[in-house]
């Protein structure tokens, strides 16, 4: 392929073409790696393995992501930016956007060449033997995880075996493998990277924190396999019975194997197993920086709200953050979700209050006894829409004595973590001179300045609105849906007016703790072993600060037994699924392997009346005017781009384009 056989291409470049921020953490280097460099000594042996990171996709790079903000669970203000073409079903194989085709095969050829340079003994003097075969497990692990992401764009693709051939003829080029082969290599790699990775990366090398280890070896094995045992892949006849290569064999499996979940399921145990007697479990820490800032007081919101940010515990086995199994060490930039979701600044600039959830995403998540809002039956879901006044008794969850929409209240402990609603609170800080807040009289800071929130308003005039009054609203920097994201925002960070570069760079997570017991559970519910899903669901609910899901369903629910059938099972782990990994880069590719996108990614968002000038009217739904489209069957699976279906005659088009 023509694609393969371009110059290696460095560090710098490679980060380039999925990245708005040069503002890294430890991973990738300044350095571009030549062939001249290889011979020198161990800098440029480390300069070459960091060169082989810088192909990975930035996850949180807001404008030019993939899978961040373009699923359903968000609306924005930027849609203006290239990310927003895959809500809106603007992209095709002439003009993909954003494609992952030749960057990841430029990757792939990267980890190639260094492994043969490593293979030669006389390269990179004062190299340790160790060093050396741990740049080689890392290498042959990021070859496993670039393959993993092709196949999960385009299904089958082609496969890397070893070092492109630059004299190649076109008539030799490689075409797509079948979808079944692909998951072998790709579980092969995993599993001769592990033998030799890492369990951690700890201690003295905290400084590595984002390289690869043979946990996080096994944890992608593991999704790996799950993506292969969903609908999408598994038997999907209806979408892709004419997906053949051009000598007409067939590409994507055609029949239902429902063993491949019990191999699934059997990965994550593996994966689960190691991962806990390496130390990893879930983070609870409910007192993480009280000295920082007192809010969220609640134990549970608080540690659900500094579940993936906190990375302070030195002192844990498995690395500072004892959930987070792989990261990426990058820092997000001015433009990242941080100064995109924090709350407007009246006179200054910053935070551009525009990272909205939908009524889809806020819907999902459960009522304090943790079920669907429309499944509890305490839960007064008929007049959830009807503006209330906020009780003493609802003084953790909004201000009182202030008005918020009945859905507001009495929801889970991850509601309020992560959402930012009408009277509802923004813990941040702000800073003590230019304080981005502290004139906003809806700003509760304490004296000793350790306890501070924004109360928000989103009427109309008020400090979160899109405008001080009607006739000057923006046309930008405003929540479509009268809703705020806080997930990945600190607390404890301190925001001055102009503060584009108030935010705090932390390792965004990969694959954590969570996703391997919530990824088991659905592979267990799909093998019939109900009884054991429920324990690991439970796991995380309990961290949630949530009642047994069976305890719940038997107890609050509408169906009681929903919780002991297969089907109602499937059902409530998905639900989960959604909540717990709000905006982590799944919700794009989960509804796709569950054939669910053409129903939730098909229309348009919804949101609060955000041109009302009073709470009454605010407290009504509106659609969200920007245009959602996904086309059925051809979007489940993303385009090649042309240019390379035209240099290689053996790759046939994705079903569709």
């Amino acid at each position: 392929m023509k694609i393969l056989n371009k110059a290696i291409i460095g560090c710098l470049l490679a980060a380039g073409l999925t990245m708005t921020s040069c503002d890294y953490l430890n991973v990738i280097p300044d350095e571009t790696t030549t062939g001249a460099d290889i011979a020198k000594d161990r800098q440029a042996a480390l300069n070459y393995l960091y060169s082989c990171y810088g192909y990975l996709p930035t996850p949180n790079a807001g404008p030019t992501s993939l899978d961040f903000l373009t699923g359903d669970e968000v609306v924005t203000a930027f849609e203006h930016e290239q990310f927003a073409s895959f809500p809106k079903g603007n992209y095709s194989a002439s003009n993909p956007v954003i494609s992952y085709w030749n960057t990841l095969y430029q990757g792939i050829r990267q980890c190639y060449m260094f492994q043969d340079e490593l293979n030669k003994g006389g390269n990179f003097k004062g190299l340790e033997d160790k060093d050396r075969n741990d740049y080689k497990a890392q290498v042959t692990f990021l070859i496993g995880y670039y393959h993993f992401l092709l196949s999960r764009c385009y299904g089958p693709i082609i496969v890397v075996h070893q070092t492109p051939d630059p004299m190649l003829l076109p008539e030799d080029y490689q075409g797509q493998e079948p979808y079944d082969d692909c998951v072998d290599f790709i579980c092969a790699k995993f599993d001769e990277a592990a033998k030799v990775l890492p369990a951690t990366r700890t201690g003295a090398q905290a400084n590595e924190f984002g390289l690869a280890t043979s946990i996080a070896a096994k944890a992608m094995k593991a999704k790996m396999l799950l993506y292969a045992a969903s609908p999408l892949f598994n038997g999907n006849s209806k979408f892709y019975s004419n997906f053949k290569d051009k000598n007409g064999n067939t590409l994507m499996p055609l029949t239902y194997d429902e063993n491949k979940w019990q191999k699934a399921a059997d990965a994550f145990k593996e994966a689960i197993n190691l991962a806990e007697a390496a130390g990893y479990h879930l983070y609870e820490r409910g007192d993480c920086k009280l000295n920082k800032n007192g809010y969220p007081a609640d134990p549970h919101v608080r540690a659900l709200r500094y579940t993936i940010t906190d990375y302070s515990a030195e002192d844990e086995r498995a690395g500072a953050n004892p959930e987070v199994i792989w990261a990426d060490s990058r820092g997000e930039g001015i433009y990242g979700i941080q100064n995109k979701s924090e709350p407007y600044i009246y006179g200054g600039d910053g935070a551009w209050n525009g990272v909205a959830p939908t009524v889809a995403m806020l819907s999902r998540f459960y009522t304090k006894n943790g079920l669907p809002i429309d499944q509890d039956k305490t839960f007064d879901y008929a007049d959830r829409w009807e503006p209330v006044e906020v009780d003493e008794a609802h003084e953790g969850e909004a201000y009182p004595g202030r008005k918020t929409p009945k859905f507001n209240l009495d929801r889970e402990p991850r509601y309020y973590a992560w959402i930012a609603f009408q009277d509802g609170y923004y813990e941040i800080l702000s800073a003590a001179n230019n304080g981005a807040y502290k004139d906003d009289p809806n700003y509760n800071l304490t004296s000793d300045n350790t306890h501070g929130r924004l109360v928000c308003d989103f009427v109309i005039g008020g400090n979160c609105s899109r405008g001080v009054d009607a006739n000057s609203k923006r046309n930008s920097d405003y929540s479509p849906t009268g809703y705020l994201n806080k997930k990945f925002v600190n607390p404890d960070l301190v925001k001055t007016k102009n503060g584009y570069y108030d935010y705090t760079n932390t390792p965004w997570p990969l694959i954590r703790l969570a996703e391997l017991y919530l990824g088991y559970a659905e592979c267990l519910v799909e093998t019939g072993d109900l009884q054991t899903a429920r324990i690991y669901l439970d796991k995380v609910r309990t961290r949630a600060g949530l009642p047994g899901v069976k305890e719940a369903w038997e107890e609050f629910g509408k169906d009681p037994s929903k919780a002991t059938t297969k089907e109602g099972l499937r059902d409530i782990v998905r639900n989960e699924r959604m909540n717990e990994f709000y905006l982590e880069n799944q919700n794009f590719w989960d509804m796709r392997r569950w054939l669910l996108a053409e129903t939730y990614f098909n229309v348009k968002a919804k949101g609060m009346n955000i041109d009302a000038e009073d709470i009454n009217d605010f407290c009504s739904i509106k659609e969200v005017v920007f245009e959602r489209k996904f086309q059925a069957p051809m979007n489940y699976l993303l385009p090649i781009p042309s240019a390379d279906i035209n240099r290689n005659d053996h790759v046939v088009q994705t079903p569709g384009y």
